[in-house]
């Protein structure tokens, strides 16, 4: 299966690098594991309940977590090893994806009310869900009958539908607002490029690139329609954005050349993680009006933001001090 783009940066050389939060009003609190030796977070709600997925003791399997009241959850699995959790709503319902009874394949999720739910494919093997409304709406990827593409679904009431692509054989879908608006990427028609899409009311748009140049992926979008991800800009060199009323906007980086940027909330603060001046490490970081700041790490030389609700809180993962192994954080100002 072809790959639409790179979503998680390859990581540097390492250096002893310790950077503190970003301002002395922010708390930068480990959330711990399943007992394994790292973990992940990818998204948080409103409420300040956190997902992602942690290896569990002996690091014998990674399973899914909520984590909540300063305690993490494990989510199980739909009968097989291994799963993950990317997203939450206001309701404390999960997506994610996980593998099924004798690890046969992996399909996206829907956990609620203390039981995970199998959401089935568009006709293949695989799927996975990325992104989670408040009207439980839930959108991810499926490969469809024959195995012949990955396209991005919408799944509700029951039923998980095929959103199309911007004409080429595949397409992904990242995350989802209140308004059922869905962004993600796709290709283009003859399979020519990969670029972001906002998809509303049964119509995929393409959203281009920075530089004309693809490929470029959403990666999140808030209840303005505005929507954040990377683009590619010149040599291996791919951009964080904003799009919003119709134009992309290069949001920068940490001093180094790489960013990319996961999600946004409702006042326009996007996390995502971006190169440090000497390209030695990822550093999470926080954009706003003001520009974009370091967050931070636990001591170790690298760290990235995956999520950010409404209060501003922030979540994702960290090197650990002294160490090169990732714990999930939460970020509070």
């Amino acid at each position: 299966m072809k790959r639409l783009i790179r979503t998680t940066f390859m990581a540097a050389a390492i250096v002893a690098l310790v950077v503190p939060p970003a301002s002395a009003n922010t708390s930068l609190v480990d959330l711990g594991t399943l007992g394994g030796t790292w973990s992940v977070a990818f998204g948080i709600n409103d409420l300040g309940q956190v997902v992602g997925e942690s290896a569990t003791a002996g690091d014998a399997a990674v399973h899914a977590f909520l984590w909540r009241a300063g305690g993490m959850t494990d989510l199980g699995t739909l009968g097989g090893r291994g799963s993950i959790a990317f997203g939450i709503n206001d309701l404390g319902q999960v997506v994610g994806e996980s593998a099924t009874a004798g690890d046969a394949a992996d399909h996206a999720f829907l956990w609620r009310a203390g039981r995970m739910t199998d959401l089935g494919t568009l006709g293949g093997s695989y799927s996975e869900a990325k992104g989670i409304n408040d009207r439980g709406q839930v959108v991810g990827d499926s490969t469809t009958a024959g195995e012949a593409a990955d396209h991005a679904f919408l799944w509700q009431a029951g039923r998980m539908s095929d959103i199309g692509t911007l004409g080429g054989t595949e397409s992904k879908a990242h995350a989802i607002n209140n308004r059922g608006e869905v962004v993600g990427s796709s290709f283009t028609a003859g399979d020519a490029a990969v670029h972001a899409f906002l998809w509303r009311a049964g119509r995929m748009t393409d959203l281009g690139t920075l530089r004309g140049t693809p490929p470029s992926d959403a990666l999140g979008i808030n209840e303005r329609g505005q929507v954040v991800g990377e683009s590619f800009v010149a040599s291996e060199t791919y951009r964080a954005f904003l799009w919003q009323a119709g134009s992309m906007t290069d949001l920068g980086t940490l001093g180094g050349s790489l960013s990319i940027a996961f999600g946004i909330n409702d006042r326009g603060q996007i996390v995502g993680d971006s190169t440090t001046a000497d390209e030695a490490a990822d550093h999470a970081f926080l954009w706003q009006a003001s520009g974009m700041t370091d967050l931070g790490t636990l001591g170790g030389s690298s760290s990235a933001a995956f999520g950010i609700n409404e209060r501003g809180q922030v979540v994702g993962d960290s090197t650990t001090a002294g160490g090169t192994v990732d714990h999930a954080v939460l970020w509070t100002n």
